[in-house]
């Protein structure tokens, strides 16, 4: 029996999700930082089972639901809620520090779903165990989960529950994507991910909500195994662009040597990269800009 699905993987900003998602691939396919809102974007990891049960996990990370005001974080917000109608598993993910509003804001945004819903509640190394019961008690009482699982995405400590749950919930299927596929994203993509991870890392404050990262050029040279990559950081304003530089442009060097490391990893292969810094005033409120950097456009 051959099962497969898609499997929405939803919360409010900084719970985990994207942690959770490398975890359940095997491979760190979404950016992961400390800081909110760092998921812009709905990405697709695929994890392929063999053996006695074979199948086809297809993860849909999204962002943050949250009370969105500006428009870049209203079309995050639309972006995840979009996962409620193309998934036939969601996962609601919370912190073990206790329920958020934002969690019922989500949960009363769900309250018509058919869809099944597994309550995961991440986080479990930062909480003594005995805090959990009352919070799933609570949890209960707001909604009916097919399963509650507390677990830690960045320990381990649990992932093999939830992955047996997924697997009994999951219906028979096709194989949708190539078993060698973990994401259906593009390697520009991910190397535009890698690149704006690493500002939000290393920059703080507006920076990191006011940078898009678009990458200009990747180029292949197979016979010495090495990709050349030129990418533009986009901000709103001049005193944004003189931050990212920094003094005789050190935080930009260091930006991309991270940045660049990163991508060795993960392609395999030697990365020659270069970033350029443009001013693209108020792009968080452009409608125009926020459709060419890919964070408007209407998702399947």
């Amino acid at each position: 029996m051959f099962k497969s699905g898609f499997i929405g993987i939803v919360g409010r900003p900084n719970v985990g999700k994207s942690t959770l998602l490398n975890a359940l691939v095997g491979e760190r396919i979404a950016i992961t930082t400390r800081k909110p809102q760092t998921t812009r974007n709905r990405i697709t990891g695929i994890r392929n089972l063999k053996g006695e049960r074979p199948g086809q996990m297809i993860f849909l990370d999204t962002p943050g639901i949250h009370r969105a005001r500006t428009p870049l974080n209203r079309a995050m917000v639309e972006t995840a809620m979009e996962a409620f109608g193309a998934s036939d598993i969601l996962l609601l993910v919370i912190e073990a520090q206790g329920l958020h509003s934002d969690d019922r804001y989500i949960l009363e945004a769900m309250k018509d779903l058919a869809v099944p819903v597994i309550l995961v509640i991440n986080k479990t190394d930062a909480v003594e165990k005995k805090t959990l019961l009352p919070l799933i008690d609570e949890a209960r009482r707001l909604r009916e989960f097919v399963e509650i699982i507390p677990l830690s995405a960045l320990t381990g400590d649990g992932m093999g529950i939830l992955a047996d749950a997924l697997w009994k919930l999951l219906p028979e299927g096709p194989v949708y994507f190539p078993e060698d596929m973990m994401t259906d994203r593009t390697e520009r993509f991910i190397a535009a991910e890698m690149v704006r991870e690493k500002i939000t890392t290393l920059t703080h404050k507006e920076i990191p909500y006011a940078t898009a990262v678009v990458v200009d050029t990747f180029k292949e040279d197979g016979e010495r195994n090495l990709i050349r990559i030129q990418a533009t950081i986009h901000v709103e304003k001049d005193s944004q662009k003189g931050i990212l530089i920094g003094r005789k442009g050190a935080m930009l060097k260091e930006i991309g040597t991270q940045a660049r490391l990163e991508m060795e990893r993960f392609f395999a292969a030697k990365v020659f990269l270069e970033l350029f810094v443009r001013v693209q005033k108020n792009w968080t409120q452009d409608a125009r800009m926020l459709r060419e950097f890919g964070y408007a456009e209407k998702q399947r």
